[in-house]
């Protein structure tokens, strides 16, 4: 078992349309920013602050399986809505981000660490950006190539 302080989370999502298809991007990386896990994943027709909060969900899941020893979760994300939401300074009036933020609160406290939830810029956040623009692309072109076999 790996040995680190702290975990990076890095979260991000994509929505074509608002709502439209989205999908999600999820990095995360030791102290020395070495990647632990890459996950992406389409996430159907939702809109882009549901598909934010999806993605930060979904982390804890992934975290759980990994075979790491640390104390801490840093997570970042280039949603500042969801941020301020989650850190207590928006109140969150939205049912379904009300759901998710509930989720997510209930999968922090089985894994008992100390973590916190920053705010970065897109440019800060590159690769959950693009697993997130990759699952959303390449379900697209399923999509569209089933499409065109279909009208063979």
């Amino acid at each position: 078992m790996e040995k680190a302080d702290f975990i990076k989370v890095f979260t991000d999502a994509t929505a074509r349309g608002n709502p439209g298809h989205s999908g999600m991007g999820i990095v995360i990386l030791d102290p020395q920013d070495e990647v632990l896990k890459e996950h992406c994943e389409y996430l159907g027709i939702v809109t882009n602050n549901q598909a934010e909060y999806s993605a930060i969900v979904k982390s804890i899941d992934i975290i759980k399986q990994l075979d790491v020893n640390y104390n801490k979760i840093l997570f970042y994300s280039d949603s500042e809505l969801m941020v301020k939401q989650l850190t207590g300074k928006y109140k969150i009036k939205d049912l379904k981000l009300k759901e998710l933020s509930e989720k997510f609160f209930t999968g922090i406290r089985s894994i008992g660490k100390e973590f916190s939830i920053t705010h970065v810029l897109r440019s800060d956040n590159k690769l959950a950006d693009i697993l997130a623009n990759k699952a959303t692309d390449e379900h697209l072109q399923a999509k569209t190539k089933r499409t065109v076999k279909e009208q063979l």
